[in-house]
């Protein structure tokens, strides 16, 4: 299990590798997406869902983008058994789902796909593609299904080149208050 101190390690070390060919780093994405769900008033666990949900990249570094090789590399399950015991199932169910939450809003919203970024489109189609009106629906009757797709939207926005957001520091503390609730 990962600690809060060896999140904001992971940060640093490897925070500023590009985001899949976005104008921001991995740390500016992330920061981003947990500063718009700050915005919007989310609670700790899904701002730190936010702040997180992309840490299996990070975790799984392989110095360039997966999509450009043909390969899905899981990441919203690569960092779960690293959170598990940390944070509790609010937050770990949105980051296991964000990526299903794409194939849903694909599904539901008929201008989403073509909002996609091009590496969002691309790692769509390893990821499964859209789901289908039974996918969907399953999809939504998951537990943490809602903040998934509030967590993607959210996500979607948040790879604009200099966007002024609070520090990791920041957000780290609003980890630190949900954290222990995994524990209780």
């Amino acid at each position: 299990m990962l600690s809060l101190a060896d999140i904001e390690l992971l940060f640093a070390r490897h925070g500023a590798a590009q985001y899949s060919g976005e104008p921001v780093t991995q740390l500016e994405h992330a920061l981003q997406t947990a500063h718009l769900a700050e915005q919007s008033e989310a609670s700790d666990e899904l701002v730190t869902a936010c702040l997180l949900h992309d840490l299996g990249h990070l975790l799984n570094e392989q110095g360039e983008t997966p999509t450009l090789r043909g390969i899905d590399d899981t990441h919203q399950y690569f960092a779960l058994p690293f959170l598990r015991g940390l944070f509790p199932d609010a937050v770990l169910d949105a980051i296991k789902l964000h990526v299903d939450a794409k194939r849903y809003l694909c599904q539901v919203d008929a201008g989403y796909y073509d909002r996609l970024s091009a590496d969002s489109k691309r790692s769509l189609a390893l990821q499964g593609g859209v789901f289908d009106g039974a996918g969907a629906a399953a999809f939504l009757a998951q537990p943490g299904a809602r903040d998934a797709v509030l967590l993607r939207q959210w996500d979607d926005l948040a790879k604009q080149a200099d966007l002024a957001t609070p520090p990791l520091a920041h957000f780290l503390e609003r980890a630190a208050a949900c954290a222990g609730s995994a524990r209780r």
